[in-house]
């Protein structure tokens, strides 16, 4: 497979980073995956940790050199995360609830899908524009499905950071949202992101940045920007980014190969 993809993780504002990311591919399947953990201290990270984890062992035993059923794969991984964050917590008698967001995407045979929960997005660039990102599962979401507020006002009301949704947290709280299949195109470029990174950012921002020919450079200018923004205010901003086309570097691997962000 033809692609070039680039991930990065910037602490902002914060004490902790609690943010985690990951790719993986073999000859014919590249999944990218993200995680943004919620719970104070260090434990949202665990909970980000056992996400990203549980998605990179999963990939790499059932990648073969393809995965079978890739909407059932995203959605049973996001569930045994669901539950092994929850196992852990009752374990160890952690205080509170450690949940997280994530987001997945997966290519293979020409076609993308891809999966979240919580606010945590995926992004498709396509010439130039956003043609396809997910939808929010957070209070703001809802206003703004009801009219309450306006999209714009979703970036910078003081409840943004309030989801509906997520891996850990509740027992009984998840579900899972699928993409349908979608037919990728030359030059397509797939974003995975936290909240910290999409909320100062527009989506014509995004795009037109991403149409750039660098994407590490790239990248890097959307964070630094999405930070100044922000201030002292600025969340965790992590990404992870790939171009698919016939003109990247091939990616061969005989066997599954994971790249987790340190």
């Amino acid at each position: 497979m033809r692609f070039a993809v680039y991930q990065t993780s910037q602490i902002g504002g914060r004490k902790y980073n609690q943010d985690r990311v990951a790719y993986a591919y073999t000859d014919e399947a590249l999944l990218l995956v993200l995680a943004d953990g919620m719970g104070g201290h260090s434990y949202g990270e665990i909970a980000a940790q056992i996400a990203i984890h549980s998605f990179m062992k999963e990939f790499a035993k059932t990648a073969n050199p393809l995965i079978a059923e890739p909407e059932r794969f995203l959605r049973e991984t996001m569930k045994s995360s669901h539950k092994e964050i929850n196992d852990y917590t009752h374990q160890n008698e952690l205080e509170g609830s450690p949940g997280t967001t994530c987001v997945a995407a997966l290519v293979q045979k020409g076609k993308v899908i891809w999966a979240h929960a919580g606010d945590s997005r995926f992004y498709l660039v396509r010439n130039g524009k956003v043609v396809n990102v997910t939808r929010d599962h957070s209070v703001v979401q809802q206003w703004a499905d009801w009219g309450i507020i306006s999209k714009d006002e979703m970036r910078t009301h003081p409840d943004r950071n309030k989801i509906t949704n997520c891996l850990g947290g509740v027992d009984d709280i998840l579900y899972v949202e699928a993409s349908a299949p979608t037919l990728i195109q030359q030059g397509d470029v797939l974003l995975l992101c936290s909240d910290g990174f999409w909320s100062p950012l527009s989506n014509e921002e995004i795009a037109e940045v991403l149409s750039a020919e660098s994407l590490s450079t790239s990248l890097n200018q959307l964070v630094d920007v999405a930070l100044f923004r922000e201030k002292e205010r600025a969340d965790n901003a992590t990404v992870v980014v790939a171009r698919l086309s016939e003109i990247e570097e091939e990616h061969k691997a005989e066997k599954p190969m994971c790249m987790v962000l340190d």
